[in-house]
Parts: structure tokens; C-alpha cells; sequence
């Protein structure tokens, strides 16, 4: 049965009632010693746990070709051949489109909004579900911690490799392998991978319908806004949201499968 996440302005509220009626409850007579918890397994998603699960999380992630099966490998071509269908109509698209500056200044602060959100939501998850004892909440927190660290690791052995020109640069043309880039490649966003990586493993966890297109509509935000405010490529949030995407599931079911 598909489960319900709670909006967090109502958390907010929820919380600072439930602690004002504790504090104003009486204590039982007799109280009921609670049953001892069983030992988390050494990979289970703790923030102890979080500097050991990053290497195995990234040996899993760049093994993973080593491994695939037929379906997979076929969805990765998939993947590779739309990313290059993409990526042939970037300069067309930057050219001729988003020259208002009003609309990429716009643009611009609703991008770093929104991946603020999905950057702060890990610790929101992890402080909520502190607070009422929601150790689903909490588990929550920590894999989207997890896979946005995960994310961001692989997409900068990416950037430093691709070394791609921002469309600012020599009319949109999107150069690779360009020496004076450095770290500031376009290619692929950050911001996408961020926002993507953590909405995947809300979405995931808090399966609900409602939870999935909130969650996925605005990582979607995040890509558009990126475009329209002449930061990156399409392909460039393509790619991003792509490979955010995947390691968010990827970080979510090798917990989901230890705790099966």
C-alpha cells in the first residue's frame, strides 16, 4: 500500500504540539521496559554508517557496467542515443531561445531555490524523524544524504572529463574537452544530479502518487529553469537528471534490500 508523506509546513506544526504535550503529560505509575532493538546490520542507512556506505555505494556505481544484464544494458543505450539526440540541438536551442534577461534572472533564482530545497531536505527528513521517533523519516534523511554525496562524486569525475563551454561562452557552440574550463564544465549539471538524486529517493520511499509527482515535478523545475537561465546545455540537465536519477534508486534499493 503506497504510503503518505505529510506536507512540512504541517510537520512543523504537528511537532511543536506533540512536544508541548509531552512535556505536559504525567509519567505512568509502572512504565513498561521497551524491547531491546536488534543491531543494525554494518550497511544499514545510519550517520554512522554514511563514510563506509559511500565506498561501497561507489564501487557498486562504477562496477555496475561489469554487471548488467540484457535489459539494462539495453536501457543504457537508450539512454546514450536520446542524450545524443539532445545534445545535437543544444546550440539551435540556446540561440534561439531565452534572451529576456528578466526571465533568466527569474529563472536563475528559481533553480537555486529549488535545489536548495532538495539539498536541506536530507537533514529535514532526518530532523523530523528524530524528533517523533519516525525512524522510516529518518532512514529517509540519511540515504538522501547518502545519494546526493554519491551524485555529486560521480558527476565531478564527469565534469573534470568533459570539460565542456557554458552557453555564455563562444556563441552557445558547447565545446568539449575545452582546456581553460577547468571545474566549471557544463556538462553535466549539478544541480540537476542534486535535485534528482534526492527526489528519487523520496519519491521512492514514500511510493504515494501524490509524493511522486511533487517530488519529480520539481526536480523537473530544477532541469527547465537551468536551461531557460543559460547556465547549461539541454543535454547537459538531460544527462544530470538522468544519472541523479539512477543513483537516487540505486542508493534506495541496496537499503531496501538489506532490510528485506
Amino acid at each position: 500500500m503506497a504510503k503518505k508523506f505529510p506536507a512540512l509546513l504541517l510537520a512543523v506544526v504537528v511537532i511543536g504540539a506533540c512536544a508541548h504535550a509531552q512535556s505536559s503529560s504525567t509519567l505512568p505509575d509502572a512504565p513498561t521496559p521497551a524491547p531491546e532493538a536488534s543491531a543494525p546490520a554494518p550497511d544499514a542507512p545510519t550517520l554512522r554508517n554514511v563514510p563506509r556506505n559511500l565506498l561501497h555505494d561507489q564501487a557498486g556505481i562504477w562496477t555496475f557496467p561489469m554487471h548488467i544484464n540484457e535489459g539494462e544494458a539495453m536501457g543504457g543505450v537508450i539512454f546514450v542515443f536520446a542524450a545524443a539526440g539532445v545534445g545535437a540541438e543544444d546550440r539551435h536551442i540556446m540561440q534561439d531561445h531565452f534572451h529576456d534577461q528578466n526571465t533568466i534572472d527569474h529563472a536563475n533564482t528559481a533553480s537555486e531555490g529549488l535545489t536548495g530545497l532538495f539539498a536541506v531536505a536530507p537533514v529535514a527528513f532526518y530532523g523530523i524523524g528524530d524528533i517523533h521517533h519516525d525512524e522510516e523519516a529518518k532512514r529517509t534523511g540519511v540515504m538522501g544524504g547518502e545519494a546526493i554525496l554519491d551524485a555529486l562524486a560521480v558527476n565531478q569525475v564527469i565534469r573534470i572529463c568533459a570539460r565542456r563551454e557554458r552557453p555564455a561562452v563562444d556563441d552557445a557552440r558547447g565545446k568539449f574537452f575545452q582546456p581553460g574550463v577547468g571545474f566549471d564544465s557544463s556538462f553535466a549539471s549539478n544541480h540537476s544530479i542534486v535535485a534528482w538524486a534526492s527526489a528519487a529517493v523520496i519519491a521512492s520511499e514514500y511510493n504515494g502518487i501524490g509524493t511522486q509527482i511533487l517530488a519529480y515535478g520539481l526536480a523537473s523545475g530544477v532541469s527547465v529553469t537551468r536551461v531557460i537561465s543559460r547556465n547549461h546545455f539541454p543535454s547537459d540537465v538531460f544527462v544530470g537528471s538522468g544519472v541523479g536519477w539512477i543513483i537516487g534508486r540505486y542508493v534506495h534499493h541496496r537499503h531496501r534490500d538489506k532490510q528485506s
